[in-house]
């Protein structure tokens, strides 16, 4: 399985996203359970931030990220990266 990273842009008052941020930490515990060793977390300083994953494909990366509450419920916008490590532990 590749590494992938969205990153993501918050585009909907606080007050809306943080509706959706206990169906999206369940959301990552069920990656998790599935085996995609996801890691999630925002950025203190700007709105947004990050998912850390392991997915097949891109294309499944993208269903991945596609069915995460922030972004069914258009709290955010992302762009998703494949990340390929090129020093330091193996992850």
């Amino acid at each position: 399985m590749a590494w992938f990273i969205k990153i993501e842009r918050g585009i909907v008052d606080k007050a809306i996203f943080d509706q959706y941020v206990p169906a999206h930490k369940a959301y990552v515990q069920q990656l998790n359970e599935q085996g995609h060793q996801a890691r999630t977390g925002y950025w203190r300083d700007s709105p947004g931030g990050m998912l850390f994953f392991r997915a097949e494909t891109k294309e499944a990366a993208t269903q991945l990220v596609e069915a995460d509450p922030l972004i069914a419920n258009h709290c955010v916008e992302y762009d998703l990266h494949e990340w390929v490590q090129v020093s330091g532990e193996p992850l």
